[in-house]
């Protein structure tokens, strides 16, 4: 896939289409050479299919969708030519908005639905640990903060990831 790029001063814009809504990726340019990036929102589910064309729509499954989500941000890395591998990117800070339940239904099963609510928020942290000491074991850890929130416009998705890392050339 082919960005439209757009370099103002120190920023440069990578966009997707003829009519795009936000930059898939931003970066900023470090008076030291390094880079600031900044990583749109994604999910693990419409969002990921999209970006790296899978068959399969993963839906409220936090240990399948975040790793895709990485997937989605390495394939924009690799795309823009920025670096071939997350894993050169510390990442500062993480922004993510975890979605209610999409079933059982709150007022018809309240019991089972706070259940569910359980079962995604330890899967949520579980599946993000994991993928940070898996993939990136020798990077620091971004801060991060959640806010649950009733959906976002992916449907399908338990939550949705912003990001902000740098790409420290003297690393």
């Amino acid at each position: 896939m082919a960005f439209n790029i757009k370099k103002k001063g120190k920023l440069t814009y990578y966009t997707e289409g003829d009519a795009p809504v936000l930059s898939t990726l931003v970066t900023e340019e470090q008076a030291d050479g390094d880079l600031r990036i900044h990583f749109a929102g994604l999910t693990g589910g419409y969002s990921a299919k999209g970006v790296l064309g899978l068959d399969e729509l993963v839906t409220m499954d936090p240990d399948r969708e975040i790793p895709l989500v990485f997937q989605c941000w390495e394939k924009w890395l690799r795309d823009a030519g920025i670096c071939q591998s997350i894993a050169d990117v510390d990442f500062i800070e993480m922004h993510v908005f975890g979605c209610q339940p999409k079933s059982p239904n709150p007022l018809v099963e309240p019991v089972a639905y706070q259940a569910e609510l359980d079962r995604l928020r330890t899967a949520y942290a579980r599946a993000y640990r994991k993928w940070w000491a898996t993939h990136c074991p020798d990077n620091g850890l971004p801060c991060r903060f959640t806010v649950h929130v009733v959906d976002v416009p992916d449907r399908a998705a338990s939550y949705e990831f912003y990001s902000v890392g740098l790409l420290q050339h003297s690393r």
